[in-house]
């Protein structure tokens, strides 16, 4: 198994995981040329993509789902709650309704974590393919401990580091939108985001991405030095971090 964010951030989210049988996508929040554009560097033909994962319906994370499905008819799988909300935005789509169990997608297990976001349904995973395995969470205001068993010494973790307190608070946004990006619907700053990793991480994992950095409050050094700083305190320490990008997409991952 191998992944690529395609691109991450408030502008639009979509990563690609591909094994020996299937390749999919999480989320579709960038234009469809966009994607085309980057799945023909990885020399993938998007007829080939099998599904595609919805972790929630903020725009960025599936402004380009409807036009992609003209063309293009993976399925989509979604929690009961997501679908309902998408019917309001695609107009037709064939795809699968998930409970809160494990699922499969030809050779790839997937699990649902739900997640603590300001619009219903929202959800992140853990994604399983032979003895590899995967964590893929972004937006939401914190992780809820029942998870941590679960979560802990995963391959690959895919994980929101938003925002550094400080910049948020000194910065642009009024009050309002500060408040509920801090809220526990809200997202992870880099110090909620490198103490998870630093209580989920272990002897099997290889690569921390940091994800869904916002443009205006924060920086890839803040977010980096944060992480870091915190997984020394800890003990702890991890071969491969990468900072995942807006309208960038990261080279291939293997898990």
């Amino acid at each position: 198994m191998k992944t690529v964010v395609l691109s991450s951030g408030s502008r639009g989210n979509c990563s690609l995981i591909q094994t020996n049988n299937t390749k999919i996508l999480i989320d579709l929040g960038v234009t469809r040329s966009y994607v085309l554009e980057k799945l023909d560097e990885l020399k993938v033909d998007p007829k080939e993509i099998k599904a595609i994962l919805i972790t929630h319906t903020h725009i960025d994370h599936v402004q380009g789902l409807k036009v992609f499905l003209k063309d293009y008819h993976p399925k989509l799988y979604v929690n009961k709650t997501i679908l309902g909300l998408l019917k309001e935005y695609v107009d037709d789509f064939d795809y699968v309704v998930y409970d809160d169990s494990e699922f499969k997608i030809d050779d790839l297990s997937i699990e649902v974590i739900k997640l603590s976001h300001d619009v219903s349904g929202t959800v992140g995973f853990i994604i399983k393919n032979d003895d590899k395995s995967m964590v893929y969470i972004t937006d939401t205001g914190y992780l809820n401990n029942r998870y941590f068993e679960k979560l802990k010494n995963r391959n690959l973790y895919i994980i929101e580091s938003n925002h550094d307190v400080k910049m948020l608070m000194d910065g642009k946004y009024p009050f309002h939108l500060k408040k509920r990006i801090l809220s526990d619907k809200g997202h992870l700053s880099n110090t909620d985001a490198s103490y998870y990793l630093s209580k989920l991480i272990g002897n099997k994992t290889k690569t921390i991405v940091l994800a869904h950095l916002s443009d205006d409050n924060n920086t890839y050094e803040k977010a980096l030095n944060t992480l870091n700083d915190t997984l020394k305190k800890e003990n702890k320490s991890v071969e491969n971090i990468i900072i995942a990008k807006q309208k960038q997409r990261t080279d291939w991952i293997e898990v």
